[in-house]
Formats: C-alpha cells, structure tokens, sequence
C-alpha cells in the first residue's frame, strides 16, 4: 500500500498520463465519444466538466467497479488523498478554463 506523498501522486501522474490512451482505445470499442469539447459556457460548467474529467480517468484506470469501490473505502476517510484528489480536479479546471479562455 502507498503511503507517501510521492507514491501517491506518481499513481496520479500515471493515471493523467495514460488517460488519453485509455480515452483513444475505449472510443475505438465505443461509437459515441464521451468527450467531444472542453468548451463550456460557463466556469460553473467548466468546474463540473474538471470534475467529470477527474471521474473519467478513475473509471477508465481501473475498469473493475468491485475494486473501485473497495478501494474508495480506503481513501475516503483519508484527508491526504482527498486533497491530492482535490489536485487533480485543480489541473483539469485549469485546462478547461485556458480553453475557455478563462470566459472572457
């Protein structure tokens, strides 16, 4: 079990490096992408896309929803790993919002 900072966030670095691959094979078995703009009328919708984006590559990462849920178990009740969760929400509203051009 991953118990550092830095363990836990090479698991993140991973999962946001991989998620366009996982994103390209699931698209090519599926005929209706998911994903079709990071444009948004609004932050609001910006921040929820971030949050989608977030759920997507956990979903996508591990496939297996029985492991899923067991594992949520385990860091819902840690402080540390919601806010790297946090971090990672943070990273895509800032890729959102710059192509949204911060709705300006």
């Amino acid at each position: 079990m991953i118990t550092t900072k830095k363990g836990v966030m090479a698991i993140l670095t991973v999962m946001a490096l991989t998620l366009p691959m996982a994103i390209q094979a699931e698209e090519g078995e599926k005929s209706e992408a998911w994903l079709t703009s990071l444009k948004t009328d609004t932050p609001q919708a910006g921040f929820e896309l971030a949050i989608k984006l977030s759920r997507m590559g956990v979903k996508i990462t591990q496939p297996d929803k029985d492991i899923l849920f067991r594992e949520r178990e385990k860091y819902a009740g840690d402080g540390e790993a919601l806010i790297h969760a946090s971090e990672v929400v943070a990273v895509h509203f800032q890729t959102v919002a710059a192509a949204n051009n911060y709705w300006q």
